[in-house]
């Protein structure tokens, strides 16, 4: 068998495994695209929230993207910890897939949920009459693709190094503190707390929604800001996953 129709079967499988899990399609996907009509269509007619001259749909579907786009990144953890329980990760060690591949299978299929969800959620906009140019539709998607680079390493350390027993309460706790200091449920105005957001990955995955309100989208810092969490949370993940394999 060569490696290449091994890597292909891998990440064919990892897909097809993922999309028939009923249950992560429940909370990854559905959870914010339920939680978004719940929020904003009572003020689907809003078209000035808060005093800031934007309509209520696009306010709240552009800070849902980031929230529903990490979860869905992180949750590729909680797959690997229970990978891990079941000793499915013992078998793959004896195959002659590399670690690169392994982890391309794992980042792929977090992106394939993620898109899933900023797709559901660009609909459950439209259809409460969001609108906005091809531009920035492609501007802000794109911006928050890269923001998720971050997560899809940061999802692939918390599998390696937690149980499924713990991963659950950690991933839920993570991305709500994420979300809280990168300001996807409010802005961030205080001094102290902007200086502590514009160094997490959650706050320029934030701006990168922005875009769609009008944002000019990152500057140097927020590009400096995610390279660094991406070489970071890649760097553990390879750590854990050593860490992990070598394990008795």
């Amino acid at each position: 068998m060569s490696l290449s129709f091994l890597n292909r079967s891998y990440l064919g499988f990892e897909l097809r495994r993922t999309f028939r899990n009923r249950r992560f399609f429940i909370f990854s996907l559905g959870f914010p695209f339920v939680l978004y009509f719940l929020i904003a269509g009572p003020n689907r007619n809003e078209t000035n929230l808060g005093g800031t001259g934007l309509p209520a749909p696009l306010y709240f579907m552009v800070g849902l993207a980031a929230f529903g786009t990490m979860n869905a990144m992180l949750s590729a953890g909680a797959r690997i910890a229970g990978e891990r329980a079941v000793g499915w990760n013992r078998q793959l060690r004896i195959t002659p897939l590399t670690t690169r591949e392994y982890f391309r299978a794992k980042v792929v299929t977090g992106y394939a949920m993620s898109c899933l969800t900023l797709g559901a959620l660009y609909l459950a906009g439209i259809s409460l009459g969001v609108s906005l140019t091809g531009s920035e539709w492609l501007r802000m998607t794109g911006l928050i693709l890269v923001g998720l680079l971050p997560f899809a390493g940061l999802g692939i350390v918390f599998g390696h190094l937690l149980t499924p027993d713990s991963i659950g309460p950690a991933m839920g706790g993570s991305t709500a503190l994420l979300s809280i200091l990168g300001g996807v449920f409010f802005p961030i105005t205080n001094g102290t707390m902007v200086k502590i957001a514009e160094a997490l990955p959650s706050y320029w995955l934030v701006q990168a929604g922005h875009v769609g309100l009008g944002g000019k989208g990152w500057s140097a810092t927020g590009w400096f800001v995610v390279a660094a969490w991406t070489v970071g949370a890649a760097a553990l993940a390879r750590w854990a996953y050593r860490r992990d394999t070598v394990r008795v």
